[in-house]
């Protein structure tokens, strides 16, 4: 998150209410780009295990296919 200049606000907006794209039942990703940031969308790869974990955090994510 330091690496990113993302704080906890921002992050828990993203888990909140940025779009969902699932990798299958238990994988997905949250994204959401926000205006006052130059560097694309930023994203979270979580998966369920138990609760929603968050395996990391990216910026200039971009979707495929």
């Amino acid at each position: 998150m330091i690496d990113r200049n993302i704080d906890e606000t921002r992050l828990l907006d993203l888990i909140e209410t940025g779009t969902e794209r699932r990798r299958d039942a238990s994988h997905f990703w949250l994204h959401k780009a926000y205006d006052d940031r130059a560097d694309n969308l930023l994203c979270v790869a979580a998966v369920i295990q138990g609760g929603l974990v968050i395996k990391t955090v990216m910026h200039h994510f971009s979707l495929e296919g």
